[in-house]
């Protein structure tokens, strides 16, 4: 019989036991070792029933072992300890207290999906899991951050396999107050609410769950409110999912409703209000609509408000590929905007242009989110070192006449938060070498190049460490088999094979992500005799894990899991190749410190960083990837290998599988495989030892959260802060009318005549030139713009590579034709052929970059005097 109705029946802990409510809800235990170890003793056997969720386990646990705990004076004391270690990290002073300098009252961080923890299921991949880390990071470091995100009802699907190794979807139904969450609520005790206005007066309301990371809140909007009509209720259903309304309506939610979600949890709590809002990827992108009304509601005009919250906000992309970015038919922007719905006060028009693809190449009937939030932000970033090219190559149309590398937009490679990944057996090997409190620094603040202390381990304590992280695996990866088969339809008498799955003595690689077709889970299916050879070696077997899930949508990626799933099962390999289901954060933090090596095989450059290898690296496994997002960046013989790759002009998709998966199996079996089984004088693999010590003591140090937090707050938070602190009312309203006054003169501004004092086309290293440049400015002065002499190497087309701005000086004007002069010199430091052009470009105090108005001038090409050639 079907229940007609729910309750969350609460447990009634007894007073000396009162800690453990306030332990639970604050997520800090997810990655504190102490407090989940507290929990565990409450009931080992509760607590692996619960998944190691400890709002469960209290739901869980048996009234008379609570009485009997409340009378344990040992773990009384063990309880005290752990809540004041608790109260110490909440209260205490971290990095950000201590740094010097202005910084950012408080920050406000808006993601679709949140990865904190497995018993908070908010996430369905890397960009949630990426969120998660930024917010325990920034509690470590004491950064005043507040997250915020939406309730999602179901969360992300549940993944089986059916008999025939089809991937099938679950979606449970999450009851918020069966979740480690706490509902919002104003001083009355009523439900703190926020509310958006829909087309035909219809309203969408939804409560703020605040969900305690460390030293972060985290506010979390739910639309599944009584007073909501059905459709509205849905609106928080699930991550992902239903259509383009649908998905505009919870990006609507998570960016307008967001904004006043901060405002109400500020109010109410006596927050800071943030100084600046980062929006990471475009789905919150709205946010910076909601702020612009907020300041047109004080008297503030469109264009200066623009102004104010550029200078406060940042944007983050994550994706290489325009088909990453969601985009909206304009009617169905303008149904939900303007008068009759959401912000009735912004002109419609004024809402449309921001997001519009008005630039050569785009489709200027779509509304992109992405677009919108570069043209709110007067900081923006990509997430690795070639990420940040790709992301200028890809939005270059926002900023026409300027070269992809002058394109404001910067990159902070992504990391990981390690306590949240790094296996308690690594953490404890490193307390042994420099102590606790020093390995929890590390892992944390980070701040060192390198891990030095990692090199006085020993070899057999790093090997026996290794075997041991293996064996773990094999034993989880048993279990998960068991139950999938299970759920696969299999009898328990025909699963007596799955005690002999994988070895603990042979070497384990791993591979887990989501499945679109870009990171190719099948490339190691490639040549399937080949990998057969591999996996059945007699001397140098290998084994590997895989995870991964499809998107719902997405039947080419059920396919590729199909595909996989079929070749594992085959009785010749399965006991050296499985597929696990329902990849998420419990799995993952068996499998990374598990494996000796991590996968990755994207097409270059499609992975914008992908962290999963990140994780890998800092338990001792070692990298054997494609050289694109952070390995492109950070990859080093010393520490792993790099897949070659074929991704020349005129390699159709099939040939340039083919020869990445020969090149993989190559680096297998003549590189990776020998280097694990090659025994040195004392029995242990020296040189494979070697490889994990380098890892950790180079890698580590890099591919923190903690690195990537302070260089948020050091690069984008504090100049937005100072940027946004600077932009008063009236300065808003001076640039916004400067930048008014500078396009609408612009078409008048001109390079009228450039010369130089050499007399011939080669000159000698060394030589500088003067410069002599007239320029029409029409209705503008010198003080509105900058005149440069842009110089370097020059290819076959003459077009300047690597090349060096220098502004030029006025020096008269204007002449009778209106006319203004520079001058300046033009030094000639390299050898070969060698250019230079003249460009003028807006100038203001206030501007982020000289590209930010995507205007330039340059000079007729019937002008230019050709390169000069130096020998």
């Amino acid at each position: 019989m079907k229940a007609i109705r729910r309750f969350t029946v609460r447990p009634v802990l007894p007073e000396p036991l009162s800690p453990l409510s306030d332990l639970a809800r604050n997520l800090r235990w997810s990655w504190h070792t102490e407090t989940r170890d507290l929990f565990q003793s409450v009931d080992p056997e509760q607590w692996a029933a619960s998944g190691g969720d400890p709002v469960r386990l209290l739901g869980s646990v048996r009234t008379a072992r609570l009485a009997e705990l409340a009378e344990d004076r040992r773990f009384l004391r063990r309880l005290t300890a752990v809540a004041g270690d608790l109260h110490d990290y909440m209260s205490g002073e971290r990095w950000y207290q201590a740094q010097s300098g202005d910084l950012p009252a408080a920050i406000a961080y808006f993601s679709p999906e949140f990865g904190i923890t497995a018993a908070l299921p908010q996430y369905s991949g890397g960009l949630g899991i990426l969120a998660g880390d930024h917010l325990k990071a920034a509690s470590d470091l004491g950064v005043p951050l507040i997250g915020v995100g939406l309730l999602y009802r179901h969360g992300y699907f549940r993944q089986s396999l059916s008999r025939e190794g089809w991937q099938q979807e679950h979606y449970p139904v999450l009851d918020p107050n069966e979740l480690p969450v706490t509902l919002l609520e104003e001083a009355d005790g009523t439900p703190a609410q926020v509310a958006l206005a829909l087309p035909g007066g219809r309203s969408l309301l939804a409560r703020i769950w605040v969900a305690q990371v460390g030293r972060v809140p985290l506010l979390m909007l739910d639309s599944d409110v009584e007073e909501n009509d059905l459709g509205e209720r849905g609106v928080t259903d699930r991550l992902y999912g239903g259509g383009s309304e649908h998905r505009l309506l919870q990006e609507m939610l998570l960016g307008i409703g967001g904004v006043r979600a901060v405002r109400t949890y500020c109010r109410l709590t006596g927050h800071a209000d943030p100084e600046v809002f980062h929006t990471n990827e475009g789905h919150a992108g709205f946010l910076g609509l909601e702020r612009i009304a907020e300041l047109c509601d004080t008297g503030l005009d469109f264009d200066s408000a623009l102004e104010s919250v550029r200078a406060g906000t940042v944007f983050t992309t994550h994706t290489p590929v325009p088909a990453g970015i969601d985009r909206f038919d304009r009617e169905l922007l303008a149904r939900h905007f303007g008068p009759d719905a959401e912000l009735p006060r912004i002109d419609l028009d004024r809402v449309l242009r921001l997001g519009m693809e008005t630039y050569p190449g785009g489709e200027p009937n779509l509304f992109n989110m992405a677009v919108m939030g570069l043209r709110l932000a007067q900081r923006a970033n990509g997430v690795s070192l070639l990420h940040g090219r790709v992301s200028r190559e890809m939005f270059s149309g926002l900023w026409p006449g300027f070269d992809p590398e002058e394109v404001p937009i910067t990159s902070v490679t992504n990391g990981v938060h390690a306590p949240t990944w790094v296996a308690p057996e690594v953490f404890r090997l490193g307390a042994r070498q420099i102590g606790a409190q020093r390995t929890e620094d590390a892992l944390t603040v980070g701040g060192s190049d390198r891990w030095d202390s990692v090199a006085e381990i020993s070899d057999q304590e790093v090997w026996d460490l290794r075997r041991d992280l293996r064996e773990q695996l094999v034993t989880e990866v048993r279990q998960r088999l068991w139950a999938s088969w299970r759920q696969r339809g299999a009898g328990a008498a025909e699963l007596g094979w799955i005690d002999g799955v994988l070895d603990p003595d042979v070497l384990t690689i791993g591979f887990a992500r989501r499945v679109p077709s870009y990171k190719r889970l099948t490339l190691m299916l490639r040549d399937r005799d080949r990998l057969m050879e591999l996996l059945l070696h007699a001397e140098r077997p290998i084994q590997i894990v895989v995870a991964g899930k499809a998107h719902p949508a997405d039947d080419g990626g059920k396919r590729l899991v199909q595909e996989l799933v079929r070749f594992a099962d085959d009785p010749r390999v399965r006991h050296r190749l499985v597929f696990l289901p329902d990849y998420g954060m419990a799995m993952a933090q068996k499998l990374y410190p598990g494996c000796d090596v991590w996968l990755n095989n994207p097409l270059r450059p499609l992975e914008a960083c992908g962290t999963s290898g990140m994780k890998a690296a800092l338990n001792g496994c070692l990298n054997l990837s494609v050289l694109d997002g952070w390995w492109d960046e950070w990859f080093q013989p010393d520490f792993g290998w790099a897949v070659p790759t074929a991704d020349g002009v005129g390699t159709d998709a099939d040939r340039r599988d083919d020869l990445e998966a020969a090149a993989l199996y190559e680096l297998l079996e003549q590189r990776v495989a020998p280097r694990f089984y090659e025994r040195g004088r004392g029995g242990l693999p020296d040189r494979w030892i070697e490889m994990v010590r380098q890892t950790l003591t180079h890698l580590g140090p890099k591919v923190l959260a903690g690195r990537m937090v302070r260089e948020y707050v050091e690069r984008l938070y504090a100049p937005a802060a100072q940027a946004h602190r600077v932009l008063r009312p009236d300065v808003a309203r001076e640039l916004a009318e400067w930048k008014a006054r500078v396009r609408g003169a612009w078409p008048a501004v001109s390079v009228d005549h450039v010369e130089t004092s050499a007399t011939s086309a080669t000159a000698e290293l060394g030589t500088t030139l003067t410069l002599r440049v007239r320029v029409r400015l029409g209705d503008l002065g010198p003080d509105d713009v900058e005149v440069q002499a842009v110089s370097g190497r020059v290819d076959a087309e003459d077009r300047i590579t690597g090349g060096t701005a220098v502004p030029l000086k006025p020096v008269g004007g204007p002449d009778m034709e209106g006319r203004w002069s520079y001058e300046g010199p033009l030094s000639l430091e390299r050898t070969g052929p060698y250019g230079y052009t003249v460009r003028i470009l807006p100038s203001h105090r206030l501007l982020a970059a000289g590209a930010e108005l995507g205007l330039v001038s340059l000079p007729a090409e019937e002008m230019g005097e050709g390169g000069v050639l130096l020998r």
